[in-house]
């Protein structure tokens, strides 16, 4: 009892200072308390001088320990009520069982912090990302816990960003992306982007549909040569559409793909992913520049999960949210509903908006990834019995990954269906991209380079398709994922102004031939890369053991850049370039910074 008591006094007393200089840290930079806290160590005398002139130090802790030792006085009595008082009778086996399964649900949803949306296959707990459901960030702070918040932000590495290597790659950057105005001083990349002749001529503004398609790799589809033909439905669409056949995300991961979407900066972040940094999690996007457009982001999950609802909240003006717990369906596993009822139920909510004025939509799809679940109520899909030898021969881990490309594509081909019996198909814009690749047996049917280089996690298959509005083309320069978002900008003829990394494909490129940036390997030494069609230049971060590979070669190992000095020194100042602006860009980028 003893030591109980000294543990809850300990305990008391630490988290009410916590919460006193959360007040205080509050009152004087009007944000709550996180580890960033301890950079006023480095200045101990000085910020204690501060605190010492500013504010009633005395007074205050006088308070701290007092109400201190009201609480602990209060638990001690409470805890001597119930311990001394005499044991009338034998507790019964039902009462027991029934008190300690009460006590263990309470327990439960006291870790869990929520009562409602749970998924017990998932049970997300609550984070620091749900305090920011409004998009307002005074209301989000209202809601953060600061002890936890301490904990959750002290993570995230000091070390933001290197500004002298910026500033030695700031005009190759600056000149990458069309600043108009170049500031080596402010290390500024913000930029207007004004509308052009490529604009698409419509008396009507088109709908936009973005669709991430789950762990969908251009390995995984017949137009890259795939000898199992898993996505017919998919070809079909990049065929009357733009298809992008060198399109690369910057790192893999479905959080780094839907950061990097969003906001048009690669997730360069060396430990998590740039959406559970609460610090960069509100960011400026090129989808406001689509004004009296209704934007609905729809997921079948929970949007919680790596935080990613707070970047949508946050970053997206006046977004509707519909996650886990908005869907009549109910679940089918850990992911949520099943990809065609997320397609069903997002369709009858784009029907009714269709009528009223355009939207963008972007729509989460996550079935292709384990367990790989085939619902009952699908739609007529109809499984392989494909060998598992034969479906590894084809990139696939196993029969059931094939089956879930298969009926991923099987689920878009219906959401078109249902787009073209809604009537909004013929005005839309549907952007269909893969967030990742997930193999794990061989590409032989790849050129080597991209098993080889690991340029088949990044290679993905993307496509624009809107056969009323534009003409079906293939675009064989590299391309990213930032891109998209600025090229459907373009289309739709807007001006804004931006200082990301997202880029119009219309326009020609600056650079010469056209070069993307990509992360091979994350971590803290991670391996950064620029790619072109024709060539990976790869490198550490710091610049070391650089080399230049061919992507059509037979022996894509060996290193080019001896032979090709030029190109091997453009790109090498582009991906060192790149990479450190995307990790400036992070910051730099944040609303109200």
């Amino acid at each position: 009892r003893t030591l109980t008591g000294l543990y809850l006094s300990l305990a008391t007393l630490l988290v009410l200072l916590v919460y006193v200089l959360d007040f205080g840290h509050y009152s004087y930079l009007g944000q709550r308390l996180s580890a960033t806290v301890f950079r006023f160590a480095g200045n101990a005398d000085i910020s204690t001088r501060m605190l010492w002139e500013s504010y009633p130090v005395v007074w205050i802790s006088l308070g701290w320990l007092a109400l201190t030792a009201a609480f602990v006085s209060l638990l001690y009595k409470t805890a001597n009520i119930t311990l001394d008082r005499p044991r009338r009778q034998p507790i019964r086996p039902l009462p027991a069982i029934a008190g300690i399964a009460l006590v263990g649900a309470l327990g439960l949803l006291g870790m869990l912090g929520r009562v409602d949306n749970i998924n017990p296959e998932n049970p997300v707990p609550l984070r620091w990302s749900d305090a920011f459901f409004s998009g307002n960030a005074a209301v989000g702070a209202l809601g953060l816990n600061p002890v936890t918040f301490i904990y959750d932000t002290h993570r995230i590495p000091p070390d933001k960003y290197d500004v002298a290597e910026l500033g030695r790659h700031y005009d190759t950057v600056a000149h990458y992306l069309s600043v108009e105005a170049p500031d080596p001083a402010t290390l500024s990349m913000q930029r207007t982007v004004k509308p052009h002749e490529h604009r698409l001529p419509v008396a009507q503004a088109p709908n936009v549909v973005f669709i991430m398609l789950e762990s969908l790799g251009a390995s995984r589809s017949g137009l890259f040569g795939n000898p199992l033909d898993p996505t017919p439905a998919l070809d079909a669409l990049a065929r009357e559409g733009w298809l992008f056949r060198n399109l690369h995300v910057p790192v893999t991961g479905t959080a780094k793909t839907v950061w990097a979407s969003i906001t048009g900066i690669p997730d360069a972040a060396r430990s998590e992913s740039a959406t559970r940094n609460p610090f960069i999690s509100s960011q400026h996007s090129v989808i406001n520049a689509l004004q009296g457009y209704e934007k609905i982001y729809a997921v079948g999950g929970s949007a919680a999960w790596a935080n990613m609802n707070a970047l949508v909240l946050g970053s997206i003006a006046d977004v509707r949210l519909y996650e886990e717990g908005h869907w009549r369906a109910p679940n089918d596993d850990v992911w949520g509903i099943s990809d065609l009822n997320l397609f069903r139920e997002t369709d009858a909510i784009l029907r009714e908006q269709a009528g009223k004025g355009p939207f963008f939509a972007y729509i989460q799809t996550a079935g292709n990834h384990r367990p790989f679940t085939i619902p009952e109520d699908n739609d007529g899909f109809i499984t392989s019995t494909v060998p598992d030898a034969e479906a590894q021969k084809a990139g696939f881990q196993n029969t059931a990954q094939f089956n879930a490309v298969r009926l991923l594509d099987h689920n878009v081909g219906r959401f078109i269906e249902m787009a073209r019996a809604g009537g909004y198909y013929d005005n839309t814009i549907f952007v269909l991209f893969g967030d990742h690749n997930g193999r794990i047996s061989t590409l032989p049917f790849m050129p080597p380079a991209f098993e080889l280089l690991g340029l088949e996690s990044t290679h993905v298959h993307a496509m624009i398709h809107a056969p009323k509005l534009i003409q079906p083309r293939i675009i064989e320069e590299a391309a990213s994922l930032v891109d998209l978002m600025p090229t459907v900008a373009g289309m739709l003829g807007l001006e804004y102004d931006t200082a990301t990394m997202g880029r119009d494909l219309q326009h020609p490129a600056p650079e010469g031939e056209r070069a993307v940036p990509v992360i091979l390997r994350e971590g803290a030494f991670p391996i950064i890369g620029a790619v072109t069609r024709k060539h990976l230049l790869r490198m550490n971060a710091d610049g070391s053991e650089a080399s230049m590979h061919d992507l059509a070669a037979g022996t894509p190992l060996q290193d080019i850049s001896a032979s090709h000095p030029e190109e091997f020194t453009r790109l090498s100042k582009l991906a060192r370039g790149l990479h450190e602006s995307a990790r400036f860009m992070m910051y730099d980028n944040v609303v109200g910074k």
